[in-house]
């Protein structure tokens, strides 16, 4: 079953970010389904979060998305290569969102593989945000798509995630933000190899 709209216009994105693990994230890209469970993601918080694009009251042309109200998709570009798949949550002009850092891959597995380069299913096909992107077929495309629409949506699949099976801990490469950097706001499921950094 889609995730509804409800589910990503909540208030509390920490919340959504925990409750996103065991959610599954799938692309329909030229007629190619791809995906799996979410294992990995990451909170920010557009009104006090030093980390967060939209901290201040930002509005660019990069993060003007994320003022829309929340169930759609925020993607952008890091250092020339990867793009970043965030989950916009909240109401209009919160600015607050998810950022989805690695799946389980279960669907479309060979075509991940040819999009990255790779002969078998190792961990690191998408244990990451950006190579997770790239095996999903994400990029600046799927900018502001509706996550509830064909192309890139998440599904509940019944899986159950106990509290005691997630961890939690400082988010990945956000040195600049200051004591906002020890937040946290990185949740991962305990165990699981394709988790993109062992705490």
């Amino acid at each position: 079953m889609k995730l509804p709209k409800s589910f990503y216009t909540r208030p509390d994105v920490v919340q959504v970010a925990q409750e996103l693990l065991g959610k599954y994230l799938f692309t329909n890209i030229n007629g190619i389904l791809t995906g799996g469970m979410i294992v990995e993601t990451e909170a920010y918080s557009g009104e006090n979060d030093q980390a967060c694009h939209a901290h201040l009251n930002r509005r660019t042309q990069r993060t003007e998305i994320m003022y829309h109200e929340g169930g759609v998709a925020y993607v952008y570009l890091v250092y020339g290569i990867y793009h970043l798949f965030n989950i916009i949550t909240n109401r209009q002009d919160s600015a607050d969102a998810v950022l989805v850092r690695a799946i389980e891959p279960q669907e479309g597995i060979e075509e991940m593989l040819l999009r990255r380069n790779m002969a078998i299913p190792k961990p690191n096909l998408t244990a990451g945000p950006g190579v997770m992107s790239v095996a999903l077929g994400i990029n600046k495309k799927l900018y502001g798509a509706d996550l509830t629409g064909d192309t890139v949506w998440l599904e509940d699949r019944g899986t159950p995630i106990a509290s005691a099976d997630i961890a939690t801990g400082p988010r990945i490469g956000i040195d600049y933000a200051g004591e906002d950097a020890q937040l946290p706001w990185r949740f991962w499921l305990k165990g699981n190899k394709w988790v993109s950094r062992k705490r």
